[in-house]
């Protein structure tokens, strides 16, 4: 179906599935960016009623267990607690858990055991599905599996359209999230012409129209090239930096060094959990769990063999510090 089909007041067009917010089916579910958002309406949760007291969490595992073929656990007991305004960098080998956790944090997979709860709304309870997804946006490896319009501004129309956002308003989110990303005047551009880069900030910019208060980054820099990646991860630390709750899975040690904290899993249990010095700082250790050493820790170990007094940092501006009043005090 052509995804111009239904006008928008001040859009060049949103999807016509998108055109009945909040009408997607009989079911009464609202069908977002991705996927099913959850029914709303239900005594209890019910939309736009702000979260239960959170003491400050924006997302709580208790003693979760999770298993997709009913034998093997991918996820083994996790006990995990994430402040809001947190900047959370989960790493981890292939097969450690990393996803599955993070596929937790907006009910698109449940516990077989234990519980998670997001800014105070219990994942196991379907009246909440609505508020969570509402609030906790997900970003995945790969932005072609998100796009859903052929141009720009549909495309980060569609999920709060299906919230149930007012013309003016979304008009208004829309042209917001896009500056947001650094996308101004992209509005009329098709999806299909841009970067990759460009189309992982139009995913983000989906999700920031949404008004989420905490942003899951999926692997998003996976298929970007280095400027990709740093232009990414500096907006992620932006946003963080205006209080959006992040939690970044990656691969690259270099991105995790930039987070506030950093958890390892491994065969589906936390085995290092604490700020970046804390847990990339130990090449041994990172070795033992498969994972790679970040640059600036490999270079003050080399420094360090060849005589050089530093301490072997994560953050570049600590160990370019202590290099200079070194050579200071010659």
């Amino acid at each position: 179906m052509d995804d111009k089909a239904v006008a928008h007041p001040g859009l060049a067009g949103v999807p016509a599935s998108a055109g009945a917010p909040g009408l997607a089916g009989a079911s009464g579910e609202l069908v977002g960016a991705f996927g099913s958002v959850g029914t709303s309406g239900d005594a209890g949760c019910a939309p736009g009623e702000m979260p239960r007291a959170t003491d400050g969490t924006a997302v709580d595992f208790d003693g979760i267990r999770f298993t997709y073929d009913g034998e093997a656990f991918v996820l083994d007991g996790i006990d995990l607690s994430v402040p809001e305004g947190q900047f959370l960098c989960i790493l981890g080998g292939n097969g450690s858990g990393k996803s599955t956790l993070a596929r937790h944090i907006n009910a698109l997979l449940l516990p077989d055991e234990g519980q998670v709860t997001v800014l105070g709304w219990s994942t196991d309870d379907p009246r909440c599905t609505f508020d969570i997804r509402s609030h906790a946006g997900m970003v995945f490896q790969n932005p072609d599996d998100q796009l859903v319009a052929s141009v720009v501004e549909n495309d980060v129309a569609f999920g709060p359209e299906n919230l149930g956002v007012a013309p003016d308003e979304l008009q208004r989110r829309v042209i917001e999230a896009l500056g947001n990303v650094g996308l101004q005047g992209f509005d009329l551009r098709e999806t299909t012409a841009l970067s990759g880069g460009q189309k992982q900030r139009v995913a983000i910019a989906g999700v920031l129209a949404m008004r989420p208060r905490i942003l899951v980054l999926d692997e998003a820099t996976a298929m970007l090239d280095p400027r990709g990646r740093k232009g990414l991860m500096r907006l992620a630390r932006e946003l963080n930096e205006q209080g959006l709750t992040v939690v970044m899975i990656t691969h690259f040690m270099d991105e995790a060094a930039q987070a506030d904290r950093v958890v390892v899993l491994e065969v589906g249990r936390v085995v290092a959990d604490g700020d970046p010095d804390a847990v990339l700082s130990d090449p041994a250790r990172l070795e033992s769990m498969s994972l790679d050493v970040p640059f600036v820790a490999s270079l003050a170990v080399a420094l360090r063999k060849r005589g050089v007094d530093v301490a072997v940092h994560v953050q570049p501006d600590l160990l370019k510090e202590e290099l200079c009043a070194l050579r200071s005090s010659r």
